[in-house]
């Protein structure tokens, strides 16, 4: 294991070494550095894996590479931390990232970016492994901003159009507002405890307050707003959708492996001053529960596939949120998991649809793929499959565990959000399927002139049978995690309930699926029909503007900041700091003006300034 460093080294160096040579490298030198860190990056993560599950339960191992200062006693160690809970994330950011690495190794070919595309995700990844390794948070915070750097630059990738480059300025403004909030969340810990060190502060935390405790709550609320900016959910959700401007392999990333999850991690990593606080932890489930409804609704209107797919991730980054808040920290974990499986697969497999269609992204322009793309078709499925949680398939497993524990540990009405959830994803999943893949082929009929483009090559077709066997096979993955998350026990007559329970989320998962075959295939008109009626049209549009979040942000914020900066078009502040250099200047052309040469002036200055002198010593 003493080649932990090495895990989030790689990459990194891709990164440095990409960044540094990108006009001498060419394009199938910048695949294999960028492909190829990632890839011993996960070789290397295998190995120390089969090392770690042969310690003892529960230990745990850290690496100290340095300390970066001693100040008052306030000692940051550079190190590492190993423990069931980051050997999981790190297994699932190398191990998906490197698929989705080796799918954009083929996805981006001939784009003449191609090796500044591998640096930035390089640098991706490294700062995901480095946030989920890092012991103490002053370095998870470090890698929590890399991630931030990251994505920015890849949202943005293809910044000539300046429609990408407001979606990469807009994810960077939006989760800064999170992490702001999450920095000062950070200066309380310190304060209170005087420590950043993770397991110290999980230590000392309920030593040094009582359950409820205000400072604890506002601490606790503060990494919550942290967390719900960088997972994408209420009320800071509103980046995900515009980040779908960057490439695909991206959003796969960013949604599957790495940025959304980071939120996750952060509160189960934390849970000990969650659970100190009633306050924050409900407002840790009830924000999962809204988010995902909200998403839910708003996918049924969209038209973009791959937004469709990235309100899709709001929604299972709810659920996520959902099960920390009921206390069931390791469904979450699990999920968190299988989601990344089934949610890769799904994006890619998209941008797999994308490219046949000759970039094409809206569904009611496709129709009939599955007869001309068939591997791609049924890769897609067995990922939706494992979306909508379909019996013995990934998703089951962790979203019936989620259910389940919210009723056992009696919060019912999260229960019943996240049943509510699962309907509405097996609505808009297949409403989405049977648009693009099933009924009359479109594509020809829209004037682009192409035929279907059919993908191959190893690069694209072993990623996704890889993903789609770990999307089918996932749920019987089973990760321990007792030692850093604790399991409440669950009493015997909620044992007896698991069953009926799982019945009852399978059988509201095929309602929504019957659902959106009977007006999305069968009687599409139908559907048309409600769409355009009076109350349908209102909340089509509703739903398909997200709610009026942008809207309402933009009244609130953008408009009034730019109103402020109209008034203050001149900089007043500058203008004032301004005086400064010209007093500065002003002051030194009438002290030049007085060395002129003459030595009558030099000297009556001289005596002058003696008099003053002298005077002011007998004055004071």
């Amino acid at each position: 294991m003493h080649l932990l460093f090495l895990v989030f080294l790689l990459p990194l160096l891709g990164f440095v070494t990409l960044a540094l040579g990108r006009t001498r490298i060419s394009e199938n030198g910048g695949a294999v550095i960028g492909v190829g860190s990632v890839g011993l990056a996960a070789a290397i993560t295998g190995f120390i894996a089969t090392q770690f599950y042969q310690l003892p339960a529960g230990e745990s191992y850290t690496q100290v590479l340095w300390t970066w200062m001693n100040v008052d006693g306030f000692v940051p160690r550079f190190a590492l931390r190993l423990d069931q809970l980051s050997m999981l994330m790190m297994c699932v950011i190398t191990g998906v990232g490197f698929f989705i690495h080796l799918f954009a190794s083929w996805y981006m070919r001939g784009d003449e970016a191609y090796t500044r595309f591998f640096a930035y995700m390089n640098l991706f990844v490294a700062s995901m492994l480095f946030l989920v390794l890092g012991d103490n948070l002053l370095f998870l915070y470090f890698g929590w901003e890399g991630v931030g750097l990251a994505s920015y630059l890849l949202i943005g990738f293809w910044y000539q159009d300046a429609a990408n480059g407001a979606a990469a300025r807009k994810a960077f403004v939006v989760t800064r507002v999170g992490d702001t909030f999450m920095a000062i969340g950070l200066f309380i810990l310190f304060h209170a405890l005087g420590t950043l060190e993770i397991q110290e502060i999980l230590r000392l935390a309920p030593q040094h307050w009582q359950a409820g405790d205000p400072q604890l709550t506002a601490a606790a609320l503060l990494l919550l707003g942290g967390a719900v900016g960088k997972s994408a959910q209420l009320p800071l959700q509103t980046w995900l959708p515009d980040a779908m401007a960057g490439p695909t392999p991206v959003s796969a990333l960013i949604h599957a492996a790495t940025m959304v999850t980071a939120g996750v991690y952060l509160i189960a990593r934390t849970h000990v001053l969650f659970e100190l606080s009633p306050l924050a932890m409900s407002a840790v489930g009830w924000t999962g529960g809204v988010t995902l409804l909200m998403a839910g609704f708003i996918a049924l209107t969209q038209s973009d596939i791959k937004k469709i797919l990235a309100y899709s991730t709001m929604s299972q980054i709810g659920y996520m949120f959902l099960a920390l808040g009921a206390g069931a920290y390791q469904p979450a974990v699990f999920h968190l998991m299988t989601h990344a499986f089934f949610k890769a697969l799904l994006f890619l497999s998209a941008g797999s649809v994308i490219l046949a269609c000759h970039h094409e992204q809206d569904i009611f322009k496709m129709g009939g793929l599955r007869k001309q793309i068939p591997f791609t078709f049924w890769v897609f499925l067995i990922g939706s499959l494992g979306l909508v949680a379909f019996p013995l398939t990934s998703g089951f497993f962790s979203k019936d565990q989620i259910l389940f524990q919210a009723w056992a540990y009696g919060h019912q009405h999260l229960y019943w959000m996240g049943l509510a959830g699962a309907f509405m994803t097996g609505l808009y999943t297949f409403r989405l399927i049977f648009i693009a893949f099933f009924g009359p082929t479109q594509f020809e009929r829209t004037g682009h002139g192409h035929e279907i483009h059919k993908p191959h090559g190893a690069d694209h077709g072993l990623p996704l049978a890889v993903l789609a066997v770990a999307a089918l096979l996932g749920g019987f993955i089973h990760i321990p995690l007792d030692s850093v998350l604790p399991q409440p026990a669950i009493g015997e007559a909620q044992e007896h309930a698991e069953h009926a329970l799982a019945l009852r989320s399978v059988l509201v998962s095929f309602a929504g699926i019957a659902l959106a075959w009977f007006f999305f295939l069968k009687n599409r008109g139908l559907a048309e029909a409600i769409k355009t009626s009076g109350v349908g049209n209102l909340l089509f549009r509703w739903w398909r503007a997200a709610f009026g979040f942008d809207w309402l942000y933009d009244k609130l914020f953008v408009k009034p900041y730019l109103f402020i900066v109209h008034i203050n078009r001149h900089d007043v502040a500058d203008q004032l700091i301004g005086l400064l250099p010209q007093l500065t200047m002003g002051a030194n052309t009438e002290l030049a003006g007085t060395q002129n040469g003459r030595l009558r002036w030099y000297a009556a200055a001289t005596a002058a300034g003696a008099i003053l002198v002298i005077a002011a010593v007998i004055v004071l």
